[in-house]
């Protein structure tokens, strides 16, 4: 038997999208009584942090969001919310000194702040330190409609029973071929603790890729410490800048995903590449502006510590006493170079993963493309067969379906609103048919 009572929703996972999910329900139960369902929804969320965080290692103090304020947690479902980032600011006192420095774009330390804010509003509602190691089906009459959730928190396990699951699993770090994680490689996520817990300034550092996170770890390094020699590697030519224009970003509009959902399979192909420019390997132009500036600066004066290898790659990087030797090969030569780092940190991002592996064997039931990803409804939920009624439902995972802003805060808070109105939708039907079967008895 479970543990806890039944749950309209159980989060896996509660980074920003289903932060943003739990804000949805909160304003949802505020109101339930004057909206058409006339039912508050019971949620718990379920994260195995052991507080809340959000790229805590790439919380770099000048970088700023890429995206605008005004995509927060809810301004694009709900403007009147006070969980926005202005309501925010306003409880900080430092609204007018925001707007002062006319720009849309906080920094990502004030951006987390927001997020934590929000979050610590609604820790009833989670449980962190919690490990969700297992889903179970609990069948009635032979379909399946509900979901035993088992969390390992500690040493300790319990289980929790739900209608309706929602998995916002994020990435996990992606590395080359090859490479593998220590104390002297690390990927850029760890990036700011491992730097902490340096002894004393590396005398050289590698940085391995070609995106924002790449030239910005570049970038911090070459800051933190004034007497090393920071070598990037990348197999572009040069770092390219992300295309923010105006037209470009409606990629990202709310309206954007219903127009990827019902294209064509090599439409939406043709939509990932044309504009995978907006987001992936790509990079702020004052960014790259800063860095060109800085490498020119170093040239006349003779002194150059940032060293930038293009159409490069690693090929191996093998740990010697207090080094890690590291061959760089020229993709356009062949010509080898041996740098013997302190410190390689690769920035080569983040890759998805199965957000339904947990679901072991009940994962049958969950229908899958020819490529083997989840078949997924414009609602976020999974297709799955007759038999298993309760709802799955993906935040992330799915842009081959909805589109690249899929795993992006552009459209947060407008999906949180649409997966809990396809819930609070499904759950009303078999309330309603039950007042009618009632209503026409004899």
């Amino acid at each position: 038997m479970p543990e806890n009572p039944v749950y309209d929703v159980v989060g896996i996972g509660f980074g920003p999208s289903n932060l943003a999910l739990a804000i949805a329900m909160a304003e949802h139960n505020e109101t339930a009584e004057h909206n058409e369902t006339g039912q508050p929804v019971s949620g718990l969320f379920l994260e195995r942090q052991p507080r809340f965080g959000w790229h805590r290692g790439m919380l770099i103090e000048d970088a700023t969001m890429q995206v605008s304020f005004l995509k927060d947690l809810v301004t694009m479902r709900n403007p009147n919310s006070d969980f926005s980032f202005l309501s925010y600011l306003h409880s900080a006192d430092r609204l007018v000194d925001f707007i002062n420095q006319k720009s849309l774009f906080p920094l990502r330390v004030e951006f987390h702040d927001y997020l934590e804010w929000a979050a610590t509003r609604l820790d009833h509602t989670v449980r962190y330190g919690n490990e969700v190691i297992a889903v179970r089906p609990v069948t009635e009459g032979g379909t399946v409609e509900s979901f035993d959730v088992t969390a390992r928190h500690g040493n300790e396990t319990t289980t929790c029973r739900a209608r309706n699951l929602v998995f916002a699993v994020g990435l996990e770090p992606h590395l080359p071929d090859g490479a593998t994680l220590s104390g002297r490689v690390w990927h850029n996520r760890d990036l700011l603790g491992r730097v902490e817990r340096l002894g004393e300034d590396p005398r050289r550092v590698a940085v391995v890729g070609a995106g924002q996170s790449a030239a910005e770890v570049t970038k911090f390094l070459h800051d933190r410490f004034p007497r090393t020699e920071v070598c990037g590697v990348f197999s572009r030519y040069g770092y390219s800048p992300s295309d923010d224009s105006p037209f470009a970003n409606r990629v990202f509009d709310p309206d954007a995903v219903d127009h990827f959902y019902t294209a064509p399979e090599h439409v939406k192909e043709m939509i990932l590449d044309y504009h995978s420019n907006t987001n992936y390997s790509v990079v702020d132009t004052d960014l790259i502006e800063e860095l060109y500036r800085r490498t020119y600066q170093e040239k006349v004066l003779g002194t150059p510590r940032l060293r930038l290898f293009n159409v490069s790659r690693v090929v191996e990087a093998v740990e010697a006493g207090d080094s890690v030797r590291t061959t760089v090969e020229s993709l356009a030569t062949h010509e080898k170079t041996v740098l013997d780092c302190d410190i390689v940190v690769y920035a080569t991002g983040y890759r998805p993963v199965d957000p339904l592996r947990l679901l072991g064997d009940l994962g049958a039931l969950c229908r899958r493309d020819e490529r083997d990803r989840p078949v997924v409804a414009r609602d976020y939920r999974v297709r799955t067969d007759a038999e298993l009624r309760c709802g799955l439902y993906l935040q992330g995972s799915t842009e081959h379906t909805h589109g690249i802003s899929s795993s992006l805060l552009s459209t947060t808070a407008v999906r949180a609103g649409q997966i809990l109105e396809s819930i609070t939708a499904r759950q009303a039907a078999p309330r309603a048919a039950l007042a009618m079967s009632a209503w026409s008895a004899p």
